[in-house]
């Protein structure tokens, strides 16, 4: 069983860099440009931060088993027309030694308690095309695919 623990300053110091850096890389690896990266991260943080804070509706934890911090994810309601209690999974990560031992799917059901606590009716996410297990997670656990975004570069 996981218990969701809202993330301390410190550690929230410490992860939100190391999040923006992990999601940079992914952005460069889906074929953008460093520019448009950097564009890309810089409109999420002034949607979502203030001074660098998240902003009120950003929700970070810690996730543990009882004995360790097996993980994080952040959380926060969907923002726009049509996202009447919708929530969505920004980042969600298992410690890199303990994967593929279903600290995941545990991650995901704590999670979705938590929304449904918090009044939530659905939880949404992205997942990157080429990050298989992560996707065979999501279908698993009865996520479906609401679009597929495609590229072929031509340089």
């Amino acid at each position: 069983m996981i218990t969701l623990h809202p993330m301390t300053k410190e550690r929230l110091d410490h992860w939100v860099p190391s999040m923006w850096s992990a999601y940079r890389t992914e952005l460069l690896t889906a074929g953008l440009s460093p520019e448009a990266a950097d564009a890309n991260i810089a409109r999420n943080m002034e949607a979502l931060f203030v001074n660098g804070q998240p902003n009120e509706q950003q929700h970070f934890f810690d996730c543990d088993n009882g004995t360790e911090v097996v993980g994080g994810i952040w959380l926060a309601p969907r923002l726009g027309e049509g996202a009447a209690g919708e929530w969505f999974v920004y980042d969600i990560v298992v410690a890199e030694l303990l994967r593929r031992q279903g600290y995941g799917r545990a991650i995901l059901n704590a999670a979705e308690a938590w929304v449904v606590q918090q009044g939530g009716t659905a939880l949404s996410l992205n997942v990157w095309g080429h990050n298989h297990g992560a996707r065979q997670l999501y279908l698993g656990q009865g996520y479906h695919e609401v679009a597929i975004a495609m590229t072929k570069p031509l340089v």
